[in-house]
């Protein structure tokens, strides 16, 4: 089976299980793979496995919120399912198993693999940056969390900025993943210098 025919076996398959939470819905699903292809473009991998992976990875997170079970868990188990179905082959279910159970930040698992690797960096690379800011909002207002507070023991959504996304450069495991986090980085602090001065009146 060529890996076009895969994805689309895989995509008519998986969208369906994605919650419609902000940030982790089928649209970051499709923009993790398409950034898990590029990094594999220059860093090798598995194409079939890194693929049914990054269209995979979140497909536990209904469950997750409704349950209160870890959704790298669940969307292994269901990317299982879902692979077995359409005669993924027994020995590369677990790979991708495997790259899903290692991609989540919560986490702080390190990577094993190269595409578990590429999955962590396409993943973290999606949380930062324009569609990081966007949806780093978006989250917080679904939740009514306020975007920002004068009280430091008030959870806000600059404070997010600060406790995870500012630190992803940091924690990427490729070299083509820290090149793309350097200009969304260099975004957000943009963003946050300009964000802060609003606040202030100053801009």
């Amino acid at each position: 089976m060529d890996i076009d025919s895969l994805v689309e076996l895989i995509r008519n398959k998986a969208w369906k299980h994605y919650s419609p939470e902000p940030g982790h819905d089928w649209l970051h699903a499709e923009r993790v793979y398409r950034m898990c292809m590029k990094i594999r473009e220059r860093e090798g991998g598995d194409p079939e496995v890194l693929a049914a992976a990054a269209l995979l990875h979140d497909v536990g997170v209904q469950n997750e919120l409704e349950q209160n079970v870890d959704h790298s868990e669940e969307s292994a188990k269901i990317a299982g399912e879902i692979l077995r179905e359409i005669g993924f082959s027994s020995h590369k279910i677990k790979k991708v198993q495997e790259v899903i159970r290692q991609h989540r930040f919560k986490n702080s698992v390190k990577a094993t693999t190269l595409e578990a690797k590429i999955l962590q960096d396409a993943d973290r690379l999606d949380a930062i940056g324009a569609i990081g800011i966007a949806r780093t909002f978006s989250y917080g207002g679904s939740r009514k969390v306020p975007m920002y507070s004068d009280d430091r023991n008030v959870t806000s959504t600059l404070q997010h900025f600060h406790d995870k996304l500012l630190k992803i450069r940091s924690v990427l495991n490729t070299e083509t993943a820290k090149a793309i986090a350097k200009e969304r980085h260099e975004f957000m602090e943009v963003f946050l210098s300009r964000f802060l001065k609003e606040i202030e009146g100053e801009a």
